[in-house]
């Protein structure tokens, strides 16, 4: 049985992720599993408690709206700690505000370039002894740098006690993907190289950098999605079945798959940039950071060798959606002569903006002939009545539940899979915004093709 954490305790709190997230999840939590714990925010603002309690409310406001009962709670359990991070007497009034709490939760909302003096100071005051601590990515930018934050991170903390998070696996259609495959017998037995033909994986985003110019330019596509959330997504797809209870059994899995991908290389990848990319404030004017990263991934094991899976990530395209394709092998003969196809049979997981479930079929066309077309039988729901991943993630890290964080076994080989690929070395291509990336593309799916481009729900 896991330690429940008596004291919640939030730094970077006066940021742009508390605001966004972080607030609204807490009142989620109070409202819906009665969260307790005391919560203290730690920045260095120049503010005191009420400043600080009446960002709650201007966030809440503006995020998800006020549910007052919760709101009512959430400021009798806020406190606040003021002071600079390089500060130990910043952390020994956390100490004061932690009271009688043995098993603190700290979340740390800050650059990872913090997290070593933070980890440290916390060590020092006592604040660390018997507490879990939660660090956002990007955990490094390359195997190097990922090796060298976890280590600063074991000098106070054990690795069990670390919880990396990422959004994207606390998504409730995220989650479905590895529920729909296991609960169901009818996927199992099929869910293979003998049936499977390809997988093709789509996060579009019809936007693009807006005001994040500065920082996209030191990211791009490939690391600011695929390397974290796509791999994710891809490992839910394609690992074995967990085997016990424990909440490593699917860690395990999922380690075991990602170190089982081949590491990328300059041919297995298509960058591109939309046009007018480098005008944008911020980026670059000859920058050659990707806005679009095609990428084709492939698995050595029995159950996925000679499956390719195909991921391609891009800001201004026609749509935002994100999605799944699983194409199945047509039979060896088609018994009514048609031509058939090759995407005919397929199953379609929609992550975003809404859940769909999507299983392609075909149908005979009424008459004397025997031919038929192609429907696809779809489940659908809205996804504003799950659970928003930052409260679910939040309450399982206060309640032990590491499952659904990253493992540092799982960050390593998410890193051994891009690292080839990094620092440009292959050139990008243009394209027009409002299409589907560059025309190399289509070269990297070949004869996989073609792309399965997502659709808006409405069009459907």
């Amino acid at each position: 049985m896991k330690q429940q954490s008596d004291a919640f305790v939030f730094f970077g709190a006066t940021g742009d992720l508390a605001f966004k997230q972080i607030f609204p999840a807490l009142q989620g939590l109070i409202k819906n599993e009665g969260f307790t714990l005391p919560i203290i925010g730690v920045a260095k603002a120049g503010w005191n408690l009420d400043q600080f309690k009446a960002r709650a409310k201007d966030s809440l406001e503006q995020h998800g709206g006020i549910d007052q009962q919760a709101f009512d709670k959430m400021m009798n359990q806020l406190r606040y700690v003021d002071g600079d991070y390089d500060d130990l007497a910043t952390f020994t009034e956390l100490r004061k505000q932690l009271g009688d709490s043995k098993h603190p939760l700290h979340y740390l909302a800050i650059p990872p370039s913090f997290f070593a003096t933070v980890a440290e100071n916390l060590a020092k005051s006592g604040c660390a002894e018997n507490a879990r601590v939660v660090v956002e990515k990007p955990f490094g930018r390359d195997l190097s740098s990922a090796k060298e934050l976890s280590d600063t991170l074991h000098k106070f903390f054990p690795e069990e006690s670390i919880y990396r998070i990422d959004h994207y696996l606390g998504k409730e259609p995220v989650q479905n993907i590895l529920y729909t495959r296991f609960a169901n017998p009818i996927f199992e037995p099929i869910w293979n190289r003998d049936y499977i033909r390809c997988i093709q994986i789509t996060m579009a985003e019809d936007f693009g950098v807006q005001d994040r110019g500065k920082f996209y330019d030191g990211v791009g596509a490939l690391l600011d999605v695929v390397q974290n959330h796509m791999l994710q997504v891809t490992a839910n797809l394609t690992m074995d079945p967990p085997t016990g209870e424990e909440h490593d059994a699917a860690r395990d899995r999922k380690s075991e798959l990602l170190r089982a991908i081949r590491p990328l290389t300059a041919d297995s990848i298509v960058r591109g940039q939309y046009d007018g990319y480098r005008q944008v404030p911020g980026v670059a004017p000859d920058s050659a950071i990707e806005t679009f990263v095609a990428v084709k991934l492939e698995i050595d094991s029995w159950r996925w060798a000679g499956v390719p899976i195909y991921i391609r990530a891009g800001k201004m395209l026609p749509v935002t959606c994100t999605e799944a394709f699983v194409e199945f092998k047509r039979p060896p003969r088609e018994t009514f002569g048609e031509i058939v196809p090759s995407t005919s049979s397929h199953i379609r997981f929609r992550v975003s903006p809404d859940i769909a479930i999507g299983l392609g079929t075909r149908v005979k066309i009424p008459g004397e002939r025997m031919v038929g077309h192609d429907v696809e039988l779809n489940l659908h729901s809205e996804i504003s009545k799950d659970m928003p991943p930052y409260e679910r993630l939040l309450g399982d890290a206060s309640r032990g539940n590491s499952e659904s964080f990253s493992r540092q076994d799982l960050v390593e080989a998410q890193w051994r899979i891009v690292e080839p690929v990094l620092g440009n070395v292959t050139p990008f291509y243009s394209y027009t915004p409002g299409t589907w990336g560059p025309e190399e593309a289509k070269s990297l799916i070949g004869d996989h093709g073609p792309w399965m481009d997502p659709v808006k729900s409405e069009d459907k």
